[in-house]
């Protein structure tokens, strides 16, 4: 199918071929009838792409600060190469979606196959968007008029948030299209509106909607006007509707304001607010949230989980509805702001140019013939064809990006498919790393014959079911850590495994660093109990990313924690008995990320994982000390080993090295000539069962056993 990209990298907005999504639980796959192009929001991220390097950088002073303190603790190129990677991400473009359901997920109840509906789906052919961002349009609304769907919700949120009244005169800044159906909403609301914008076309729509009107480009005073309009009392309430960095914005809609006025900012303006325009008058100033409730929160978007509406009455979904309504009642009318109706591949005629004045609303159409799609594409020939140890990597996020392909990409590996959800994300890596065909659909992936091994890289809450159904299909399985989130899953691949031919092999990638190695060869093989501290000074994440979310992520304990419990098993040689993990506070919760973690060994040995959160970013990510026999082994941040009581080892120095490429050259070795898994099952499974007792531990206290 076609989708609208835009590169970061290059500036260039691309309609790109891309493998159509797999409807998913909780989804609904709509196929694209019409899509508008918000000139407001898109134009910035076009420009953003197009700007320099420096200029992208000004634009985000807070992301070069977070840049430097990862060079502190990086090094300079690991992180230009993060930089660099990052920018070369492509992003789908477009929020306002039109189009007719081609299916529904599990779960989903309330829409059929032939509904037309409105959702915030992107510029493709075929998007899959979560039930709750999406609604039914009605019968007397063509699919042009319900393109606007989206974007007048976001207007109509602002407006619910001034919470006007019958009579009372608001003001709206910035009459492009959000503020031109903002004003027209406030109009439908019983309310006089005064719209303030430089551009004549769309002060004359406005005007003939009865709306007052004000040209500062023309030499009208804002302030000045509004006051003479309101017989000196001062608007009620002003939405902000603009874009600009100038600070003019809110300064004037302070002082045209009435005492304990509103002010509600929906676009995006310069902040510099001065206290005393507003605590002469008390004004209250609020900004408004996209679509409104809902927004942001997974689990309302994409978990389905709605608002009561006793509580919550508006809803982002509920005001998608509002809108459509409105629109077929004739209270909104949005056909004088339709501008240009432009079919798919003349996409650069919107575009190339979006600093066109005359524009106000521009829809994107798409071919009403085309039916069929397919959910895995050809991206370039395969070198390998007929070969039967092909790989397929599942998942295309950052460890994908940033360490697994870089890795593969210097040894002998036979990537021939790469697999994620969206499928903008895999066929942009499959062009870089020369994979032969990016796909969405895993289960066709499965039972492609040419495919030896799957690399699961998802989500944690999927690591578990992919792992059984690729073992199922006589695959072997490298799976990033963790290989399970709870015994039941973890019991479940045991049993599965047991019965199969494959190897499962985790990416516990710390044992197969060249400092591991070399610690394990200076303390030796002779079993003789030792005592290993680990350090992480993971850093905050915030605690509505998906890490944390214990269905999802697992939380940080067992999903990454367990990097230490595989790297200290590898180095003492032997197996964890029992755990107990104490963690930070009075009460901490499941998912901490603030603990330490005491491991016990078969062979005596003892292991404390430090698991912090809360450290600087400017001191070393991970430390490794190991005690042995009157000697000490400390290694800081995988750059630098020193060793103190050993006989001609006294330092190790190079670049960073996590064991990542080590690794992946084992497994490339495995998958080309066969052999054992890289790490022996049984391992896997105590290191697995050992983060579940640390939790366990900490819900009841004292020491689990393993």
């Amino acid at each position: 199918m076609k989708q609208i990209i835009q590169s970061f990298k290059t500036g260039e907005t691309l309609l790109e071929e891309v493998p159509a999504p797999v409807v998913q639980p909780g989804t609904v796959l709509i196929k694209t009838t019409r899509s508008l192009v918000s000139l407001g929001t898109e134009r910035m991220l076009v420009e953003f792409g197009k700007a320099s390097l420096l200029a992208k950088a000004r634009q985000q002073p807070d992301k070069v600060k977070q840049v430097l303190d990862k060079m502190k603790t990086d090094g300079i190129v690991p992180t230009l190469e993060a930089v660099f990677n990052k920018l070369g991400e492509p992003l789908p473009l477009g929020y306002c979606n039109v189009g007719e359901v081609l299916a529904v997920g599990e779960g989903v109840s309330e829409f059929k196959k032939g509904d037309r509906v409105a959702s915030n789906g992107k510029h493709a052919e075929f998007v899959c968007v979560p039930k709750n961002l999406v609604a039914k349009v009605p019968a007397n609304v063509n699919d042009e008029e319900a393109a606007f769907t989206v974007i007048g919700s976001i207007g109509l949120q602002g407006m619910r948030l001034c919470n006007p009244t019958f009579g009372e005169t608001i003001v709206v800044t910035g009459l492009g299209l959000i503020g031109l159906l903002t004003a027209q909403m406030l109009l439908a609301n019983g309310c006089r509106v005064i719209g303030i914008d430089v551009d004549a076309t769309k002060l004359k729509i406005a005007q003939e909607w009865g709306i007052q009107t004000i040209n500062p480009a023309k030499g009208d005073d804002p302030v000045k006007t509004v006051l003479h309009y309101t017989n000196n009392i001062g608007a009620d309430g002003v939405v902000i509707t603009a874009s600009t960095q100038n600070n003019d914005v809110i300064a004037q809609a302070a002082q045209m304001s009435r005492k304990r006025g509103r002010i509600v900012l929906v676009g995006v303006i310069g902040l510099d607010i001065s206290r005393a325009d507003f605590y002469e008058k008390e004004l209250s100033f609020q900004v408004s949230c996209s679509y409104g409730p809902g927004r942001y929160d997974d689990n309302y978007e994409e978990k389905g989980q709605d608002y009561p509406i006793g509580f919550v009455r508006w809803t982002e979904k509920r005001n998608f509805e509002a809108i459509l309504n409105a629109i077929s009642s004739g209270q909104i009318n949005v056909k004088p702001l339709i501008t240009e109706v432009v079919d798919l591949e003349d996409y650069l005629k919107i575009y190339g140019n979006m600093r066109n004045s005359g524009v106000i609303a521009s829809i994107l159409k798409y071919t009403a013939e085309k039916t069929s799609y397919s959910n895995t594409i050809k991206v370039s020939e395969n070198k390998n064809s007929g070969k039967t140890n092909g790989i397929a990597i599942v998942g295309a996020g950052n460890f994908t990006k940033m360490t697994m392909l870089p890795a593969f990409k210097a040894i002998p590996a036979n990537i021939t498919h790469i697999v994620s959800s969206g499928g903008v994300s895999g066929t942009s890596l499959a062009k870089k790393y020369g994979i032969a065909n990016s796909s969405t659909d895993f289960e066709e992936v499965l039972k492609n014959e040419g495919i030896n091994t799957v690399v699961i890289t998802t989500r944690h809450n999927l690591h578990a079911l992919m792992t059984i159904d690729a073992l199922k299909a006589g695959k072997n399985v490298f799976v990033e850590k963790p290989l399970a989130l709870n015994s039941e899953e973890l019991e479940e691949i045991k049993s599965v495994f047991k019965n199969s031919d494959n190897t499962i092999s985790v990416g516990f990638n710390r044992r197969f660093s060249p400092y591991s190695v070399k610690i394990k060869s200076l303390i030796g093989e002779s079993g003789a109990p030792i005592h290993v501290i680990a350090t992480m000074n993971a850093g905050l994440i915030p605690p509505n990313i998906w890490v944390h979310d214990l269905k999802v992520g697992g939380g940080r304990i067992i999903g990454e924690a367990c990097h230490f419990i595989d790297l200290i098993t590898f180095l003492t040689g032997s197996k964890v008995v029992s755990v107990c993990m104490n963690a930070l506070g009075t009460q901490p919760e499941e998912n901490t990320d603030n603990a330490t973690i005491l491991l016990k060994y078969e062979n005596g040995s003892n292991g404390v994982i430090n698991y912090f959160a809360n450290g600087s970013k400017s001191y070393d990510k991970e430390r490794v000390e190991v005690y042995s026999q009157e000697r000490t082994l400390v290694l800081e941040n995988w750059r630098k080993l020193k060793g103190y009581g050993f006989k001609g080892f006294s330092k190790m120095k190079s670049k960073m090295d996590k064991g990542h490429k080590a690794q992946f050259s084992l497994l490339s070795e495995q998958i080309n000539n066969g052999g054992p898994a890289l790490i022996p099952f049984d391992e896997i499974v105590n290191t697995t069962k050992a983060s579940f007792a640390a939790i366990q531990s900490l819900k009841e206290g004292g020491w689990v056993e393993v």
